[in-house]
C-alpha cells in the first residue's frame, strides 16, 4: 500500500513538473514611449521556451534606436546587419495577439524574425511605416526629343530632397538611395499598374526644380516614357531596395498567421525559408484605405523557399506589391567541384542567395545532369561542411555517379511542400499573381486574379534565379481571371508554363507534368490564354473565355493557345467569345498527341 501511494505521489509530481516545463509565459503589453525596448526586454528575459505577447488595442510606434542588431542571411533580400524589433530564436511556442492594434515602424528595421521556432501563432494586427521608402509623383509633361519628363512629386507623408542636381530619397536615418532605381508607372484612377507599362531602372543625369513644385528629370537611357497623368513610382536600385521582409520565418515548424495586414514593408511581406507547415489565413497585403500610395510591399507578398509539409494561403487579399503575389520554389545549386567519390562542392549562384541553407544531414537530393533537365538519381546527405556563404561541401552516404560533372545542378528532394491557394484576391500589383515550382500537389481554386504579367506561371529556372524545379501535380480550378497581362512586356498569358533552363540543357525534353486548368472564368482583352512549353499532360477543360473591349490587345498576333514541345494536351468543353482568329499556334511534335473536342468558338485548323 505504501509503495502504491509512493508511485501515485511520484506520478502526480511528474505531472506537475511537466505542466511547469511546458508552461506558456504570458506578457501583457500596452502602448508606451519606448516600445522597442519593452518588446526587446520581454523576449530576451523570457523564462520559458513558450511565450505569448498580448498587446492591448492601440497604436505602437517602433523606432530603430534600441532595436537588436544582428547579421542576418535573408534570401531574396540583402544580407547584412539588421535592426530587428521582434527577434524570436529557439522557442518551442510563440504567440502574438495584437487585438486589432497598429504597429507603425520607422526607418530601416526588420519587424519580425522567427528563427528555429516551433508552433508560431500570429494574430490580429496591422503593419505599416510612418514614411515609406519610396518616391512617387504625377507625370505632367514629357519631351522625348530632349530626353526629359516632368512630375509633381508627392510631399505629405514622403521624404525626399534635390541636392547637387540629383534626387535623394528617403533621407531617413542618414540613408538615401543612390538613384531612382526600379521605377514603374501606375494608373491613379484604377489603382493599378498602368496599361502597357514597362519596368525601368532609372539613374537621372540631372534633376531640375521647376515652377509650381515640378521636378524635371533628364535621362537619355529611358526606353519607355510614362503616360502623362500616370503616377511614376521609384523604390531605389536593385541590390539596395530589399532591406528585410515584414516577417522572416526560418528553420521553423507549424507557423500560422491569422488576421495580419501589411500596408508597407521594406521588402517582402511574408518570407519563409526551410519551414514546415505554414498557414496564412484571413490576412492581407494592400495599401491603406484613403492613402495616396500606389504600392504596399516593395517585393513579393508571400515567398516560400525550400519549405515542406503543407502550405495554405486562404481568404487573403494581396494587392499593390511590387512583385509576385506568391512565389513557391526550391533551389538549384551548381556542382562547382567533385572532391571525391562521395563529396561535391556546391555553389549558390544568384547574388541574393549567399548564406542560404541548401541541404542538411539526412536530406535527400536529386542529381540533375545536363543535357537532361529531369530528376534522376537520389542521394542521401551524410554531412554538409560550410565553406563560406556561397560554397558548401556536401558528402553523400553513397558514391555519386561517375558522369556527374562540374556545371550540373542539384535539387533538394526533401524540402518541397504541398501548396494550396484558396479563396484569395490577388490583383493590382507588379509581376505575376502566382509563380510556383514544387513537384508535390498544387491546388489553386476559387480565387480572383488580375495581373500585370502572366497570372499563373509555372517556371523552373536553372540560371539567373536558380529556382527549382518542374511541377508534377497541378490543379487550377474555379478561379476568375479578369484583365490579365496588361503590362507592356512580351510573352505572357493567363497560364504560362515555360521552363527557363541553361544552354547546356536540351530545350525539347519534357519538363513539367500533369497540369489541369479547369472550370475557370477568364475575361481579358488580350489574346493569349495558355502558353505551354515542354509539358507532359495538360488538360484545358470547361473554361469560359471572353475577350473584353476594355483595352486594345497589346500583342494581337498571339494565339489563344501557344503550344510547343508538348505531349498529351487536351482542350475540351471550353467556350470562347471574341475576335481572335489565330486560335492555335502548335508545333509538329505537340500536334501528334493534341486533342481538341466539344468546344464552343474554339477550333483547331488543319
Amino acid at each position: 500500500m505504501k509503495n502504491h501511494q509512493f508511485f501515485k505521489s511520484l506520478i502526480l509530481l511528474l505531472f506537475v513538473f511537466t505542466l511547469q516545463v511546458n508552461a506558456t509565459e504570458i506578457i501583457n503589453i500596452k502602448p508606451s514611449k519606448n516600445i522597442t525596448t519593452v518588446v526587446r526586454n520581454a523576449i530576451a528575459n523570457a523564462k520559458e521556451k513558450e511565450i505569448k505577447l498580448v498587446f492591448s488595442k492601440g497604436v505602437y510606434k517602433f523606432l530603430p534606436d534600441y532595436a537588436q542588431q544582428k547579421f542576418s542571411y535573408v534570401t531574396n533580400h540583402g544580407n547584412g546587419l539588421k535592426r530587428i524589433i521582434f527577434l524570436f530564436e529557439n522557442f518551442n511556442g510563440v504567440e502574438i495577439e495584437g487585438n486589432g492594434s497598429e504597429f507603425i515602424f520607422h526607418d530601416q528595421v526588420a519587424p519580425f524574425q522567427f528563427i528555429n521556432c516551433k508552433n508560431v501563432q500570429v494574430n490580429n494586427f496591422t503593419i505599416d511605416w510612418d514614411i515609406p521608402f519610396v518616391f512617387q509623383g504625377d507625370i505632367t509633361a514629357i519631351n522625348k526629343k530632349e530626353h526629359w519628363y516632368e512630375m509633381k512629386p508627392y510631399k505629405k507623408g514622403y521624404s525626399w530632397k534635390v541636392a547637387g542636381g540629383q534626387l535623394q530619397f528617403p533621407n531617413i536615418g542618414h540613408f538615401h538611395y543612390a538613384s531612382l532605381g526600379n521605377t514603374l508607372a501606375f494608373d491613379k484612377e484604377k489603382e493599378r499598374v498602368d496599361y502597357g507599362a514597362f519596368d525601368a531602372s532609372l539613374r537621372s543625369e540631372r534633376v531640375e526644380k521647376r515652377p509650381g513644385g515640378i521636378l524635371r528629370f533628364y535621362n537619355r537611357n529611358i526606353k519607355h516614357y510614362p503616360r502623362i497623368g500616370s503616377v511614376l513610382h521609384s523604390k531605389g536600385p536593385h541590390g539596395q531596395n530589399r532591406y528585410a521582409p515584414a516577417f522572416q520565418t526560418k528553420n521553423s515548424f507549424n507557423v500560422n498567421f491569422n488576421g495580419v495586414t501589411i500596408h508597407h514593408a521594406l521588402g517582402m511581406g511574408f518570407l519563409f525559408e526551410r519551414t514546415e507547415n505554414i498557414k496564412i489565413q484571413k490576412s492581407g497585403i494592400y495599401v491603406r484605405k484613403g492613402s495616396d500610395r500606389v504600392v504596399s510591399t516593395t517585393a513579393d507578398a508571400t515567398h516560400f523557399a525550400n519549405c515542406k509539409g503543407t502550405i495554405l494561403v486562404e481568404d487573403c487579399r494581396l494587392e499593390g506589391m511590387l512583385d509576385d503575389g506568391t512565389n513557391v520554389h526550391g533551389t538549384y545549386v551548381e556542382v562547382n567541384k567533385i572532391i571525391n567519390k562521395n563529396t561535391v562542392r556546391i555553389a549558390l549562384k544568384h547574388y541574393e542567395q549567399p548564406g542560404f541553407k541548401f541541404a542538411d544531414k539526412g536530406d535527400e537530393v536529386w542529381l540533375i545532369k545536363s543535357p537532361d533537365p529531369n530528376r534522376t538519381e537520389v542521394k542521401k546527405v551524410k554531412s554538409v561542411t560550410f565553406v563560406n556563404d556561397v560554397y558548401s561541401d556536401v558528402t553523400f552516404e553513397t558514391a555519386v555517379p561517375s558522369n556527374l560533372k562540374v556545371g550540373d545542378i542539384l535539387e533538394n528532394k526533401t524540402w518541397n511542400p504541398v501548396f494550396t491557394l484558396r479563396g484569395c484576391v490577388v490583383r493590382d500589383h507588379r509581376a505575376r499573381n502566382i509563380i510556383i515550382k514544387t513537384p508535390k500537389k498544387i491546388i489553386i481554386e476559387n480565387n480572383e486574379f488580375s495581373s500585370m504579367m502572366s497570372s499563373i506561371m509555372l517556371r523552373g529556372e536553372s540560371f539567373h534565379w536558380f529556382e527549382s524545379g518542374n511541377v508534377e501535380d497541378v490543379t487550377i480550378r474555379n478561379n476568375t481571371f479578369n484583365h490579365v497581362a496588361y503590362g507592356g512586356a512580351k510573352g505572357h498569358a493567363v497560364l504560362k508554363v515555360s521552363p527557363r533552363l541553361g544552354k547546356s540543357f536540351d530545350a525539347t525534353i519534357l519538363y513539367d507534368r500533369n497540369i489541369r486548368f479547369e472550370n475557370n472564368t477568364i475575361k481579358t482583352f488580350d489574346n493569349c490564354i495558355v502558353w505551354a512549353d515542354r509539358v507532359d499532360g495538360l488538360i484545358i477543360k470547361g473554361n469560359k473565355i471572353e475577350q473584353t473591349q476594355v483595352e486594345k490587345p497589346l500583342y494581337p498576333n498571339n494565339a489563344l493557345f501557344e503550344l510547343k514541345n508538348c505531349k498529351d494536351v487536351f482542350v475540351e468543353k471550353n467556350s470562347y467569345k471574341g475576335t481572335v482568329k489565330k486560335q492555335f499556334h502548335v508545333d509538329a511534335s505537340t500536334r501528334k498527341t493534341l486533342k481538341v473536342k466539344k468546344n464552343k468558338g474554339i477550333k483547331l485548323s488543319k
